[in-house]
């Protein structure tokens, strides 16, 4: 049976249940986050939701973020990052670029040049390599705003990066003296 939903819907579906709620459908990610793909093919067409493994894998191929990766020996699943059940995605700590990005919508600026950025109910804050990617996450939740991320200042201050398999730079926290809001135009 092909998937019911819409492509965009069923990314959902999976972002959700590998990412925050997998025991909704009864399934459990190990340390690392990856769940066996066999059981959350039955697991999910048990709670309504059936889809065949080919399904599965042309949506993760298909993912605009690649937010999923596939095991190399094709059996397990995992999201790459922005989980906020407890994951060890096992990230090698990566030496940043000098200059990473961040998008939000600008309603949040006065409170993230205060305060800084915080991961919120996810276990990294999540920052780009470039500006056109930056924009297009901060248009998810209104108007964008870019703020430039001093990264390599914030490295040789003793702050960690990781960067996930789908190019996510990830980092605990941003304090505000390492962030520049830029101008629209850039």
């Amino acid at each position: 049976m092909k998937i019911t939903q819409s492509p965009k819907n069923f990314s959902k579906f999976l972002s959700y249940v590998l990412r925050h709620h997998p025991g909704s459908i009864g399934i459990t990610l190990d340390v690392q986050g990856w769940t066996e793909i066999s059981t959350l093919i039955s697991q999910a067409a048990k709670h309504g939701k059936r889809f065949k493994l080919e399904d599965l894998h042309e949506a993760v191929r298909i993912s605009d973020k690649q937010r999923f990766a596939i095991s190399e020996n094709g059996l397990r699943i995992r999201a790459n990052q922005g989980h906020s059940v407890a994951v060890d995605l096992a990230l090698p700590v990566t030496v940043p670029p000098d200059v990473l990005y961040h998008g939000t919508a600008s309603r949040f600026i006065a409170s993230i040049m205060k305060d800084g950025l915080r991961p919120g109910s996810r276990h990294h804050v999540h920052l780009s390599a470039t500006t056109t990617t930056a924009r297009t996450v901060g248009a998810r939740h209104g108007t964008p705003v870019i703020l430039q991320v001093m990264a390599k200042d914030m490295h040789e201050d003793g702050i960690q990066f990781f960067v996930s398999a789908n190019g996510v730079w990830l980092c605990d926290s941003v304090l505000p003296k390492y962030l520049i809001r830029m101008n629209n135009d850039h």
